[in-house]
């Protein structure tokens, strides 16, 4: 199993890598939680897949095992900033603007986690330590990109498996439904020291 963040500056450098993240993206929330999202050639995306944002994947050589999608939330393309503010400013009609119980923070310190999942059909035996790995590499990546905070809307079961690695989730908005999966907006304050 490897843990690899993925970058447009780097992306070249692992193959097929990227489209198979999108492709595994494209079996989680289209196929199987049936979201409607943006998709061409079997692959998932949408407006913040941009040179901005990163990629933590979990894989088997070319298999996608696991990835999150990382975005500063200095970032900016267009009209949009990054995922969480931009559904709380109403621009994303999928997601209900009140997510949040303040606004949205925009600083170089916090990044954006989105996009989380664990690939349909990784065997139950490993599937445990994969969600472990990425967690885990997602925290490194992001604190490497100048992270000491992450705001992700998440699935609401995600912060037992931060606290099995030491990282401190808080809640930053109501728990809701998005596509049939009860989700909530955290803060995600990393440890100094992971376990």
């Amino acid at each position: 199993m490897e843990m690899t963040t993925l970058s447009f500056a780097n992306m070249h450098q692992h193959g097929a890598l990227f489209a198979n993240m999108l492709k595994a993206r494209h079996r989680t929330f289209i196929e199987e939680m049936h979201w409607e999202l943006p998709q061409a050639d079997g692959m998932e995306f949408d407006q913040y897949d941009t040179a901005q944002s990163r990629w933590v994947c979990v894989h088997d050589g070319d298999r996608v095992l696991a990835g999150v999608r990382l975005t500063p939330t200095t970032a900016r393309c267009g009209v949009y900033s990054y995922m969480v503010r931009d559904a709380q400013r109403g621009l994303l009609e999928s997601i209900p603007a009140n997510l949040l119980d303040d606004p949205a923070p925009i600083a170089d310190y916090i990044w954006d986690a989105n996009r989380l999942f664990v690939a349909e059909g990784v065997e139950t035996e490993i599937r445990h330590r994969v969600q472990l790995s990425l967690m885990g590499h997602m925290v490194r990546s992001a604190r490497a990109l100048g992270a000491d905070i992450l705001i992700g809307l998440l699935p609401i079961a995600i912060p037992r498996l931060g606290r099995r690695l030491g990282i401190d989730m808080r809640p930053a908005g109501p728990v809701m439904k998005i596509g049939g999966v009860a989700h909530r907006c955290f803060f995600v304050s990393m440890a100094s020291e992971m376990h």
